[in-house]
């Protein structure tokens, strides 16, 4: 039975129902010795507690897609093959573009929200550069399957969760094709395909799309095999020019990560929430050693780079969560990179979907703007809105958090 299928939720609340019932039907009606009455009240009440937060528990998950499976849930998954060293650039010496065409079989996906925008379909990819198996969902523009579209290239961005999370959130928990699809038609958004890869690869670890020798290649994964895989079967723009990467939490990070790092195959990244030192989720194989964190902290990737890589990144948190990590990146960035720092008020809620939901349609429009996609003059109003303050201010940032990259030191401790 499937962790977040529709018949495990109905099973757990009939039984949270006859855990209920049983008590209340029994309870004065028990015989036999005192000892035993005693054993099977308590068994009852057990039971009644146990089926109560099995029950709040799958809602939760439901809501927020943090575990797809079993496997992910019990951390007995595992999606990696091999995990050879691939050296700096993560191809290991493989010419790609010389690497056959990847041709997948996609199958639509049920569940919340993964039809409400239109279909989201899964294959399941064999990465060959990154040694990874796992699933990759994808979702096609409204014009996609237009005939006056059929020799248009289409912008892609990739969308990574947070941790715990599931490739599945943001056409879940998110909704982002169900609120982006109105937008595309109308052409106030571009018609972005999305990409969601698995990113949840080890049992119990954060990969914090780092490549780790020996453990895992995930940075490969998302910029080299997902990539790859998406420009071989659909009508999609090259590298760098139409190729975005978006998340929020611990995705926030590899987003900006993996744009900074690899400005040869990302335009532009967006934030939400995120951090920039790897120990703010601190069950990262990133922040196992000083040089896996150096290497994999896009503030100290940006500072020290030999030339500024031409990336625009858009990063909105709160001040503590998010906000002072995309201020640290400002005063890193230098002419062509960009950087667009949005401080969200309190009263936009805490560190949860909540928080990041309403933010999707603000964040296309600025994709959109920034990659090329919009022919729009004038002022940039892709990040007004009511969840955001009318201009960006700097209250609440610290020497200390531009000097380190980090969130903040109560960020850094959080668990995105």
């Amino acid at each position: 039975m499937s962790l977040t299928g529709t018949p495990f939720l109905c099973t757990t609340v009939l039984l949270s129902v006859v855990a209920l019932i049983l008590p209340l039907a029994l309870w004065s009606r028990m015989r036999g010795p005192r000892p035993l009455r005693a054993a099977a009240r308590v068994l009852m009440l057990l039971f009644a507690q146990g089926t109560a937060v099995t029950l709040v528990f799958v809602l939760v998950n439901n809501q927020n897609n943090l575990y797809d499976d079993w496997a992910d849930l019990l951390g007995t998954g595992d999606h990696v093959q091999r995990a050879a060293d691939l050296g700096r650039d993560g191809t290991g010496g493989i010419a790609v573009q010389r690497l056959p065409r990847v041709r997948q079989t996609f199958r639509p996906v049920g569940g919340p929200g993964m039809r409400a925008g239109g279909p989201v379909r899964v294959t399941q990819l064999k990465g060959r550069v990154s040694g990874v198996n796992a699933e990759v969902y994808v979702w096609l523009p409204p014009q996609y399957d237009d005939p006056a579209y059929r020799h248009h290239e289409f912008p892609v961005v990739e969308l990574l969760p947070g941790y715990p999370g599931s490739a599945k959130a943001w056409f879940g928990s998110l909704r982002a094709a169900e609120q982006l699809l109105p937008l595309m038609r109308d052409g106030r958004v571009a018609p972005f395909v999305l990409v969601a890869p698995r990113t949840n690869l080890l049992a119990g670890v954060d990969t914090g799309c780092a490549n780790v020798p020996g453990q895992v290649n995930a940075d490969s994964w998302l910029s080299i095999d997902v990539p790859k895989m998406v420009k071989d079967n659909f009508r999609v723009q090259p590298a760098p020019r139409g190729w975005a990467v978006a998340g929020y939490s611990a995705g926030a990070h590899c987003a900006v990560k993996l744009a900074v790092a690899h400005p040869d195959r990302y335009r532009a990244a967006v934030s939400m929430s995120g951090y920039n030192d790897p120990i703010g989720e601190r069950d990262s194989l990133a922040a196992q050693t000083p040089a896996l964190r150096a290497a994999n902290n896009p503030y100290l990737l940006l500072r020290e780079a030999a030339g500024p890589p031409p990336v625009a990144l858009y990063l909105s948190g709160q001040s503590g969560d998010g906000y002072q990590a995309g201020m640290a990146l400002e005063s890193a960035a230098k002419a062509p990179t960009t950087v667009r720092v949005v401080l969200l008020p309190r009263s936009a809620g805490g560190h949860t979907m909540a928080l990041w939901r309403p933010q999707v349609t603000t964040v296309f429009r600025w994709l959109t703007l920034q990659m090329g996609q919009s022919h729009a003059k004038g002022r940039d109003t892709s990040v007004a809105g009511a969840a955001t303050p009318p201009s960006p201010s700097s209250a609440g940032s610290t020497h200390a958090a531009p000097a380190s990259g980090t969130a903040s030191p109560a960020g850094a401790a959080r668990t995105p």
